[in-house]
């Protein structure tokens, strides 16, 4: 159980203790996780908000009767949910 997601476990029983130069590149690499981690919600959010306006835009159509999907791809999906399940 030494290590967890690529970061050691420090202070317990049995472990060295690790100098502060070591220390500080994986304080780097943490830090530069949570930044990619940051990043990702952002980018999470702009994906929800673009789902979001597609989705209204699919309600509007069909509301109004213009809604024609790809039947061939309602098909596909069909057949491919009937053959797996």
């Amino acid at each position: 159980m030494g290590q967890i997601g690529g970061l050691n476990r420090i202070g317990q029983a049995g472990d060295t203790q690790k100098t502060g130069k070591s220390e500080s590149k994986e304080g780097v690499s943490f830090a530069s996780a949570l930044q990619g981690a940051s990043m990702t919600q952002e980018t999470g959010r702009t994906g929800d908000a673009e789902r979001a306006a597609r989705v209204q835009e699919l309600k509007t159509q069909v509301a109004s009767g213009q809604y024609e999907p790809d039947l061939n791809k309602v098909a596909s999906s069909l057949l491919r949910f009937l053959v797996e399940g």
